[in-house]
């Protein structure tokens, strides 16, 4: 049986294969899967790079330490979290200048809306898993930095925070409709 040798470079699949092999230093990433923007067929999916070095709920979906509904519960918060903030704005050249003094803007819909889902969260989570979720995914932090600005430094407390943030995600996945809730019910937990 004689076997035919073929040319490694007649693949199909690497000679579509348009992935940057160039990366920055430093660069964290994990590859993802998305709808192909260019598609021609409704459904259609590419491998994408995304940067996981300083989102630490990419890199916990990436490395699969957290489902998909997590993952969306979390996001789900964070765009509320984005939606909601009323802090320092850039200037806006195309408004007209008067004298210097700022009218407040009107709160809209979409930020009053994100508002109440957010004070619903902190209730269903409590003032600590709260916290602890605004440390992770609004400000980026590690468990190790949580550990260190609360005056507990060991891998125990570490491993606490890391099991709370989860079950904080299994909370947000519940609140912002990705999961549902199964087993006992509600009231007779509580008990």
């Amino acid at each position: 049986m004689v076997r035919a040798r073929r040319n490694k470079s007649y693949r199909l699949a690497e000679l579509y294969d348009r992935r940057s092999r160039d990366l920055p230093f430093n660069a964290e990433v994990a590859e993802i899967e998305v709808d192909d923007p260019l598609a021609f067929e409704p459904g259609e999916r590419i491998i994408a790079m995304r940067s996981i070095r300083s989102d630490p709920l990419g890199r916990l979906h990436s490395h699969r330490q957290i489902d998909e509904a997590q993952y969306r519960g979390g996001r789900a918060f964070q765009n509320d979290w984005e939606r909601a903030e009323r802090g320092p704005r850039a200037v806006d050249p195309t408004r007209e200048y008067v004298d210097g003094t700022r009218t407040p803007e009107a709160v809209t819909e979409s930020q009053r809306q994100a508002v109440l889902r957010l004070n619903r969260v902190e209730r269903e989570l409590g003032t600590d898993g709260a916290a602890l979720v605004h440390d992770v995914l609004v400000l980026g932090l590690t468990m190790d930095q949580i550990g260190q600005r609360r005056a507990v430094r060991t891998q125990r407390w570490n491993d606490y925070f890391a099991r709370r943030f989860r079950e904080c995600l299994d909370r947000l996945a519940l609140v912002y409709g990705f999961a549902t809730e199964t087993g006992t019910p509600r009231a007779e937990r509580r008990r």
